[in-house]
Formats: structure tokens, C-alpha cells, sequence
């Protein structure tokens, strides 16, 4: 299974490859549409990000093997394919890999700066809200093998 810095690395290389910042906007909608939907359970206040100015829902469960894997979804396009970023690198690993993890992704392929105040915002709210969930498990898991 690749690091998290690996799939980082990865999309790094992958933006690299488009120069202009509309084919990074129609990439990052590509992978909002490929996103796979959550289930509509899911789409409460309870699992909706504040900060955001679209509405983003989060969730996340961890597998018998201590690996969490998030899903989540939104009501807006390039939102969408943003969380669809954030879930490829942070998926399918420990609470302590996400918690240590540095995201530097976000800035070596431009998202911050080219996105608006308001969106920025709401990356920033997604990754806190990733990590909470990775806190949460850090503490539920210690708290487990202790008994």
C-alpha cells in the first residue's frame, strides 16, 4: 500500500501535467463526478462540514485492520472533486498516519491560491474535519486496547 506522501507525490506529478488552470479545474471536476456518492443517511447536519460555503458531508469508518476510509460528497462541482483529492490521500490509512500526515499537496499544486477565499476556507474545514474523525479513532482505539 502506498504512503500518503506517495499519493501526494502522485498528484503532485498528475498537476504537473496540466499547465493550464482550466484543465486543473476540469480535472478536479472529473474526479468529483467519479466520486462515489454517499449514502443519504449520511447527508444530515450531523456529518455536514461548518466553514463550508457549499454543503459538504463527511463520513468516516474504521476497517477491523485499524484503516480508515472516508466518504463524503457535496452539493458543489469542484467542492466535490476537492474532497475527492483530500479522500485519495487520507483513505485507507491508521488514525496516527492521518494525524502525522503533512498535506502538502494542497499548496504544491496550487489549490489554496487559485481557489476563492470562501472555498479555501471550506478546504481548510474538510481537512480539520478529516483529522477530528482520525482523532476520534486515535482515542476509541487506545481506549479499546487498554481494556
Amino acid at each position: 500500500m502506498k504512503s500518503i506522501n506517495e499519493i501526494q507525490d502522485e498528484i503532485i506529478e498528475e498537476f504537473e501535467g496540466l499547465t493550464e488552470w482550466m484543465d486543473r479545474y476540469s480535472y478536479i471536476i472529473d474526479l468529483g463526478n467519479a466520486l462515489e456518492p454517499i449514502d443519504e443517511k449520511y447527508k444530515t447536519p450531523e456529518y455536514l462540514i461548518e466553514g463550508c460555503q457549499s454543503r459538504v458531508w463527511i463520513t468516516a469508518d474504521e476497517d477491523s485492520d485499524g484503516l480508515i476510509h472516508f466518504k463524503a460528497d457535496s452539493d458543489a462541482i469542484i467542492v466535490k472533486g476537492i474532497i475527492s483529492l483530500l479522500i485519495q490521500v487520507l483513505s485507507g490509512h491508521t488514525a496516527q498516519e492521518i494525524l502525522d500526515s503533512d498535506l502538502y499537496f494542497i499548496k504544491k499544486v496550487g489549490l489554496q491560491e487559485h481557489l476563492s477565499p470562501t472555498r479555501s476556507n471550506g478546504l481548510v474545514a474538510m481537512v480539520k474535519q478529516m483529522r477530528m474523525y482520525a482523532m476520534a479513532f486515535h482515542a476509541k482505539d487506545k481506549t479499546d486496547n487498554k481494556q
